[in-house]
């Protein structure tokens, strides 16, 4: 997401990459409804020194997060300041959702200053895995 004319609308990544960063879910594994899952991958890049207290905020949780069947967050083995967090949803509706719980935007505001950016952000349809339902 560096550099211009890359058709990348930076606004919708940037607080596309601060959701995925802010979320803090528990996972839950309950049944899906009817429909295909929504995950979200990305990379955060967090102030020099602050990737620490980032993981802490994106690790607190904010209790029940309907429709979240996995969040993880991972740092980046290669890059000190990096931080990698994967989401998977029962829908994108969901997704959607959570971004109007008032614990999610408290996180946001909080973590909001150690980031210094994002260059990696996937959407993706999970389709099954370890703690995930099988394929709709």
């Amino acid at each position: 997401m560096t550099g211009t004319g890359d058709g990348i609308d930076r606004r919708g990544a940037l607080a596309g990459g601060i959701a995925i960063a802010m979320l803090g879910a528990a996972p839950g594994f309950a049944a899906r409804p009817e429909g295909r899952m929504y995950g979200l991958m990305g990379r955060m890049i967090a102030r020099p020194g602050q990737r620490e207290a980032l993981i802490a905020i994106l690790l607190e949780g904010t209790g029940a997060m309907p429709g979240c069947l996995a969040y993880v967050v991972a740092r980046d083995l290669k890059d000190a300041d990096a931080i990698w967090v994967t989401e998977v949803w029962d829908s994108k509706d969901s997704h959607a959702a959570s971004l109007e719980l008032p614990a999610v935007r408290a996180s946001i505001a909080r973590g909001k200053p150690l980031i210094a950016g994002f260059d990696n952000y996937t959407e993706t349809e999970p389709v099954g895995g370890v703690g995930l339902p099988g394929p709709a």
